[in-house]
């Protein structure tokens, strides 16, 4: 079996190292499961997730004269958790505005929001900095 980019494969994990996985895909032919790409999910430690023995399903994302590159968060459905993973939870998501309001309205909502946002931020950084009236010698 030839593999090429954007293959689904499935194979065994056949070993485990800090960095990733081993996968033994078949026809004497093995990828490695990069650590980064195990889990949507930060993964600490690989051995959470996988162990010896596994069989996995995974894309090939990469064959660099047969050092064939493997992706099981790609070969996984989009979860949720992935489609909000560029929302911070430090921002609120704006309400929805009537389609009525112009411009300059948008505007002065969002200038008084940015404000709102950088005067919080402000407190929190002076407050772990040590704020004022801090030691003078």
């Amino acid at each position: 079996m030839t593999v090429s980019v954007g293959t689904k494969v499935t194979g065994k994990v056949t070993g485990i190292k800090d960095f990733g996985a081993f996968v033994d895909i078949g026809n004497g032919q093995s990828g490695l499961v990069h650590i980064s790409q195990i889990s949507n999910d930060y993964v600490k430690d690989i051995h959470d997730k996988l162990s010896v023995g596994d069989i996995v399903t995974a894309v090939v994302v990469g064959d660099n004269h047969g050092k064939i590159a493997l992706s099981i968060k790609q070969a996984q459905e989009p979860s949720a958790s992935h489609h909000n993973k560029s929302q911070n939870h430090y921002h609120k998501p704006a309400p929805k505005k009537a389609p009525s309001e112009g411009f300059d309205d948008l505007l002065a909502d969002f200038m008084k929001e940015s404000q709102d946002r950088l005067s919080s931020l402000k407190k929190n950084t002076e407050g772990k900095r040590g704020g004022r009236g801090g030691r003078r010698g």
